[in-house]
């Protein structure tokens, strides 16, 4: 009998690898939005953060983001997908 592989992959913000389920996909849409992806079933380029605000944070001041994506991200992104991740 095989065992299912576990998909791993790392927190921009800590840099860990953790359980793909256990993280928050960020997600570029084809038409260049950025916005969380909580289902992990949108379209487009992928990053993925911890489910931790802190990491969110670190992964924003280190720009982790704007280099995975190659854009520009506005404070009022960032702000929205802080206050998602503490609703959801």
């Amino acid at each position: 009998m095989k065992t299912k592989k576990v998909p791993l992959r790392m927190c921009t913000g800590c840099g860990e690898m953790f359980d793909k389920r256990q993280l928050v996909r960020v997600v570029k849409s084809p038409e260049g939005e950025i916005s969380l992806d909580l289902t992990g079933k949108k379209s487009g380029r992928g990053a993925y953060v911890c489910r931790n605000p802190e990491c969110l944070k670190k992964a924003r001041k280190k720009k982790a983001f704007e280099r995975a994506f190659a854009v520009q991200i506005s404070d009022e992104v960032y702000n929205a997908m802080e206050e998602e991740m503490k609703n959801a």
